[in-house]
C-alpha cells in the first residue's frame, strides 16, 4: 500500500520544518479551529466556482439564444465525466504529499510533488485527446438534438484545449492543500474566475463568438489559474518547492497517487453517469419536472461543496497524522470532522427546506416547477448530513491509503441501492417525493457500511503501527 520497504510512520525531526504562514500544522494545536481554517477557503472556493459557471450560462443564455445555452448545458455531462475521473487523481496526490509532509520526509515530499506535476501534464494531455476525439460520438451517443449538435461539439472541444492548465491547477492545488494552503487556491480561483467572467461578456457581447467565446474564456482562465499555482510552487522555498529541472515519473509514489486517485476517479465518474437513470425517471413526469430538478441540482451542488470541503480536511489531517504517526490525533481528526459535517450540513439543509419555494422560484416562476422542487427537497435537505457523514468516512479512509473499499461500497450504497429503488419500488409509487426517498437511504445504507469498514481498518493501521515500533 505505501510502496516496498517504505515506513508509514516517522519520528519526527528535532527541527521541525520550515512553514509559511499560508500553511496550517495539522499535527499539532487545537483540531476544532484548524479544521474550520482549512474548510473555510475551500467552502467559499467552490461556491464561487459555481457562481462563476453560473455566469458562462446567463451570459451565452441572455445573448447568443436558447440553442446556444441548450448546446453549453448538454456538453455539461460528458466534460463531468471526463474531468471528473482526474480530478480524482489529484486527491491521491494530496494524501500522498500530505503523508510524507506530515513524516517530515523532505526527499519524499519533494518527489511526490514533483511526480505529481508531471502525472498532471500526461493526464491533461490524454483528457484533451479523448474529449477533441470523443466529442461528436458521446453527443450522438447521448442523443443530442441535431439543432445544437454542432455548437455543442465545438464548446466541448475548445473547453477541452485547456484540461491540461486545468489538470495542472488542481494537481498544485492538491499539493498546497496537502501542507494546510487552501487560502492561496482560493484567491487565484477568485482571480481567473473574475477574469473569466468579463471575457465572457466580451467574446459574446462584443465579438458575437456565442458557445466558442465562453469556450476560449474559460480556457484562458484555466490558463490563468494553472501559471499562478506553478509559480506559487516554483517561488516556494520549502521541500514541496517545484524545479521544473526535476520533473520526473517516481513510480513508487506514482503507484501511491493512483492507488488512491483512481478509485476515488472511478467512483465519482460511475455516480455521475448513474445520475442519467434518474434523470430518465424524472424526465417521465414532463418538463416542468425536468425544470424543478435542474433548479433543485444547482442548490444541491451549493450544499455538496460545503461538506465535500470538511472530507477534504478530513482527509489531509488523517493523512499528515497517520505520517507523523500520531494515531490518536489521527481518529480525533475524523471524530471532530464528523462533527462539523453534522453541524454544517444540517444547517444547510435546514436553510434549504426551510426556504425551498423561493429558492426554486429564483430559477423558475411556474409554480408547477417551485412544486417538483419542493417536493425532490423534501426528504433530501433536513438529512443531507449523512451525505457528509458518507463522504467524510470515506475520506478517512483514503487518508489512511485505503482507497478501493470505500470506492467500493459507495458504488453499492449510492448506485445499486438506487437503481434498484428505481425499478422494484418506485413503480408502485410513481411521484417525485416518493422517487428521491433513494437519496437519505442511499447515504444511510453507505454510511454504515463504510463505518463498519472504517473499524477494520483503524484496526490494521494500529496493528501495522505496533509491529514497526517492535521493529
Amino acid at each position: 500500500m505505501y510502496g516496498r520497504g517504505a515506513c508509514i510512520f516517522k519520528e519526527r525531526r528535532l527541527t521541525p520544518l520550515k512553514r509559511n504562514r499560508y500553511e496550517i500544522d495539522m499535527c499539532s494545536g487545537s483540531l476544532m479551529p484548524k479544521l474550520i481554517s482549512f474548510a473555510l477557503p475551500l467552502i467559499f472556493s467552490g461556491i464561487l466556482q459555481l457562481l462563476f459557471n453560473a455566469v458562462d450560462l446567463v451570459v451565452v443564455g441572455r445573448f447568443s439564444g436558447s440553442n446556444a445555452l441548450a448546446a453549453v448545458g448538454a456538453s455539461t455531462f460528458i466534460i463531468h465525466i471526463f474531468v471528473n475521473f482526474f480530478i480524482g487523481i489529484s486527491l491521491g496526490v494530496n494524501v500522498t504529499v500530505a503523508r510524507y509532509y506530515g513524516a517530515e520526509d523532505e526527499k519524499r515530499t519533494e518527489r511526490a510533488v514533483h511526480t505529481a506535476i508531471l502525472t498532471a501534464i500526461i493526464s491533461g494531455v490524454l483528457s484533451m485527446a479523448l474529449g477533441i476525439a470523443l466529442a461528436q460520438p458521446a453527443l450522438r451517443l447521448l442523443g443530442t438534438p441535431d439543432s445544437i449538435i454542432g455548437l455543442s461539439k465545438l464548446y466541448i472541444r475548445i473547453y477541452f484545449l485547456g484540461t491540461p492548465f486545468f489538470m495542472l491547477y488542481n494537481f498544485g492545488a492538491a499539493v498546497l492543500r496537502a501542507v494546510g494552503d487552501t487560502k492561496r487556491p482560493m484567491i487565484y480561483l477568485i482571480i481567473s474566475g473574475v477574469v473569466n467572467a468579463i471575457l465572457n461578456v466580451i467574446f459574446v457581447t462584443v465579438f458575437k463568438m456565442s458557445v466558442a467565446g465562453v469556450a476560449i474564456a474559460t480556457a484562458i482562465s484555466q490558463l490563468l489559474s494553472c501559471v499562478m499555482i506553478l509559480v506559487t510552487l516554483i517561488k516556494s522555498d520549502t521541500c514541496y518547492k517545484l524545479d521544473i529541472r526535476k520533473i520526473c515519473i517516481d513510480k513508487s509514489i506514482l503507484k501511491q497517487i493512483l492507488r488512491i486517485g483512481v478509485p476515488a476517479g472511478l467512483q465519482t465518474t460511475v455516480i455521475t453517469a448513474s445520475n442519467a437513470l434518474l434523470q430518465s425517471s424524472v424526465n417521465s413526469f414532463g418538463e416542468n419536472a425536468v425544470a424543478g430538478y435542474a433548479a433543485s441540482n444547482n442548490i444541491f451542488g451549493f450544499m455538496f461543496v460545503t461538506i465535500n470541503s470538511i472530507t477534504q480536511g478530513c482527509m489531509s489531517f488523517v493523512s499528515q497524522n497517520l505520517g507523523a504517526g500520531k494515531l490518536k490525533r489521527m481518529k480525533k481528526s475524523f471524530y471532530y470532522s464528523l462533527i462539523l459535517e453534522l453541524t454544517i450540513g444540517f444547517a444547510a439543509g435546514a436553510f434549504v427546506y426551510i426556504l425551498r419555494p423561493q429558492l426554486i422560484g429564483l430559477y423558475s416562476d411556474n409554480p408547477e416547477v417551485i412544486t417538483y422542487g419542493v417536493e425532490i427537497f423534501a426528504l433530501s435537505t433536513l438529512t443531507y448530513f449523512m451525505c457528509g457523514f458518507m463522504d467524510c468516512t470515506a475520506g478517512a479512509m483514503r487518508g489512511m491509503g485505503y482507497s478501493a473499499v470505500p470506492m467500493v461500497l459507495s458504488l453499492i450504497g449510492t448506485v445499486a441501492i438506487r437503481v434498484i429503488w428505481i425499478y422494484y419500488f418506485f413503480p408502485a409509487n410513481r411521484n417525485v417525493r416518493y422517487l428521491f426517498i433513494s437519496y437519505p437511504l442511499s447515504w444511510v445504507c453507505t454510511f454504515i457500511m463504510q463505518m463498519i469498514c472504517y473499524m477494520f481498518v483503524i484496526h490494521i493501521v494500529n496493528k501495522k503501527y505496533k509491529q514497526q515500533a517492535k521493529d
